[in-house]
């Protein structure tokens, strides 16, 4: 398997993530904002990072981004069917000045509550906000499959005892993505996907053996729609999955399909042998039929309603995030390490010369000769180890604190134009120039390393 087993299985994982995250101050918690997270400097780093990566994959797969509002009047929540079935996991959102609340839509306000019109609901994921915007406009054939991708942040009312470090949250950030396509679509757009869920996990050393499949179907109480349109978009589901996955590849999990639609969801194993759903493929017939979404088709007729397929890769990026912290216990690989490189200057006469080496390799946002610094390019997160301590008990410090690069500098360096260089894991030290340091760290951002 990909995670480590060499812990005690009494240390749960979320215990063993906030130590990891109290010595390298990734992220904290406080009791006024029950299951949220504040990611702190470092731990930002690694979660701009996977954003980052993911965008530029959802790019590649053709998606678009958008950003949508978090908040709804309840009448979108009725119209998707929350209301109904999600209600209870979803925070309200009232004013308290409802005076405030005029009429934009010839609406008349009225103080009886249980018209709901001025209660909104705060957004427990993306998918009405997107059918929204694919019902702003004409549509056309020639337009599908329209992607959309969406990185907003979700809330759901889990209950306080549910909550679990970074696994179980209450506000979290899917990489969402809709796509909104035509029958013929979707198996070319879940192929696609499932690619795209192998491919990124590989980045990862997440090998294919560690990737559990499972199909979601029909909820047996909760459900929209018609069990005919149940049982064709779960024959879809199945196909996809014997020619993707490979037959015997994946398991039935009975009734635990969205109330919209089946499911394929992506499980790993963490270090401590507990399971995580991590990605998800769901299809949807239902939602474009409550918000009435049509397209033109290619004979000219109007009335075509499009098909909708939820997919997210990481899923949640905090539970993501969780399994990172199992799978590395905090020794990150150099491209999405907080702390990339240390500089540590022999003494008080090498840090100049060490100062200049950390302007160098941070790139071109601070290397910039300009007052604005460019938006591309590559740049690293090196710090300079300045402090009044041995150079073994600061390289020492530096192991311990998970930096991947260790550069010594001291008279023969600064004489010879070259640095001394050496990895976390091992004392071999290499010399090389300051340029061939930073070409090295390119290649590694570029590789995944």
């Amino acid at each position: 398997r990909y995670y480590s087993t060499s812990h005690q299985e009494a240390e749960s994982s979320t215990q063993n993530n906030q130590t990891i995250s109290n010595k390298q101050l990734l992220y904290t918690t406080d009791p006024l904002t029950p299951g949220s997270i504040f990611f702190l400097p470092h731990g930002t780093r690694i979660f701009n990072k996977l954003v980052q990566f993911m965008k530029n994959q959802q790019t590649k797969y053709g998606f678009q981004e958008v950003i949508t509002p978090l908040i709804y009047k309840s009448k979108l929540w009725e119209t998707s069917g929350h209301w109904q079935n999600y209600k209870d996991d979803m925070f309200k959102v009232v004013g308290n000045d409802v005076s405030k609340e005029h009429d934009i839509h010839n609406e008349q306000y009225s103080h009886d509550k249980s018209e709901g019109l001025h209660e909104y609901g705060l957004k427990p994921m993306n998918c009405p906000g997107h059918c929204l915007i694919f019902s702003k406009f004409d549509r056309s054939y020639n337009e599908l499959p329209i992607r959309l991708s969406d990185f907003s942040s979700l809330h759901r009312n889990e209950a306080s005892g549910a909550l679990s470090g970074l696994t179980r949250v209450r506000r979290f950030h899917q990489d969402d993505g809709h796509i909104f396509c035509e029958m013929g679509q979707i198996n070319q757009e879940i192929h696609n996907t499932i690619n795209l869920i192998k491919g990124t996990y590989k980045v990862f050393g997440i090998g294919e053996k560690d990737i559990e499949y499972f199909l979601s179907t029909r909820p047996e109480e909760k459900f929209m729609g018609d069990i005919e349109t149940w049982n064709m978009a779960e024959e879809q589901l199945k196909n996809v999955l014997d020619t993707a996955a490979g037959q015997g590849n994946w398991q039935i999990n009975e009734g635990g399909g969205a109330f919209y639609g089946p499911k394929i969801d992506v499980l790993l194993t963490d270090a401590f042998n507990k399971k995580h759903q991590v990605g998800t493929i769901q299809l949807d017939f239902q939602l474009p039929a409550r918000f009435d979404l049509k397209y033109v088709a290619e004979d000219g007729t109007r009335d075509n309603q499009p098909i909708m397929v939820h997919r997210a890769v990481f899923g949640s990026l905090e539970r993501f995030f969780a399994i990172l912290l199992d799978h590395y216990q905090g020794k990150w690989p150099f491209w999405i390490n907080p702390r990339q490189a240390v500089i540590v200057p022999v003494n008080a006469s090498h840090v100049e010369a060490a100062e200049k080496l950390h302007k160098m390799l941070s790139g071109d946002i601070i290397n910039s000769v300009n007052d604005i610094s460019p938006i591309t390019g590559y740049n690293f997160y090196v710090d300079v180890d300045r402090r009044a301590e041995t150079v073994g008990s600061r390289i020492k410090d530096a192991v311990q604190k998970g930096y991947s690069y260790i550069i010594m500098i001291g008279d023969k360096d600064i004489k010879n134009g070259t640095v001394a260089i050496r990895t976390r894991d091992s004392r071999q030290i290499v010399n090389l120039k300051p340029e061939e340091i930073y070409e090295k760290f390119v290649e590694l951002e570029k590789s995944f390393q």
